[in-house]
C-alpha cells in the first residue's frame, strides 16, 4: 500500500478504527492492572496491533477471562 492508496481511505473509517483501538486498549490495560499481570500490561501498552493483541489477552490469556456477556453492557442482567 502506498501513500496514494492510503489517502483514499475515508476519514470516518480511520476515526472509527482509532476509537475502537483506544477503547479496547484502555479496557485491556485496566483488566491487566486489576489482575496484576504486569507483563501483559507492558506488552499491551507498547505494542500497537489495532486491538488484536488486546482481544487475544482479554479472551484467552487473562487469569479471569472475559465472557461475551460482559461486553454486552447495554442488555439487562
Amino acid at each position: 500500500m502506498n501513500f496514494n492508496e492510503l489517502s483514499q481511505i475515508p476519514v470516518a473509517a480511520l476515526f472509527a478504527l482509532y476509537i475502537w483501538t483506544i477503547a479496547l486498549k484502555g479496557f485491556a490495560l485496566w483488566r491487566a492492572a486489576n489482575l496484576k499481570q504486569r507483563n501483559w500490561f507492558i506488552g499491551i501498552l507498547i505494542i500497537n496491533t489495532l486491538g488484536i493483541l488486546e482481544l487475544v489477552y482479554l479472551f484467552f490469556f487473562a487469569t479471569k477471562k472475559l465472557k461475551l456477556k460482559e461486553l454486552m453492557f447495554w442488555k439487562n442482567k
